[in-house]
């Protein structure tokens, strides 16, 4: 990470707010850091908590950004792919040919 201190201000920063956060600032926040690289557990472990209730609105990028994400950043949240599980089966059709490899990866 070329900017560790700015990830840190970030995380602490989204960790109070992510209550507020949508579908895709929820994905997109676990895939900056997973991309980054940065070392979050308990952003990664908020934003578990967070997107559970949500996942019902999560459209299919979403979903695999986010499992994406949590596989990449390899933090354990068996409860989080369960139920990214749930909500991708009914909307596979709709996944792209990426999305179906990143959700499965």
């Amino acid at each position: 990470v070329d900017a560790p201190r700015l990830f840190e201000a970030i995380a602490r920063a989204a960790q109070p707010q992510l209550g507020e956060f949508d579908p895709q600032n929820l994905a997109n926040t676990a895939w900056a850091f997973a991309k980054a690289g940065v070392d979050a557990p308990r952003l990664f472990e908020a934003i578990a908590r967070a997107a559970q209730p949500q996942l019902g609105e999560f459209d299919p990028q979403n979903l695999a950004n986010t499992a994406w994400a949590f596989a990449r950043a390899r933090v354990e949240a068996h409860r989080l792919f369960d139920e990214i599980a749930g909500a991708a089966q009914p909307q596979l059709g709709k996944f792209t040919p990426q999305g179906l490899a990143n959700t499965a990866w």
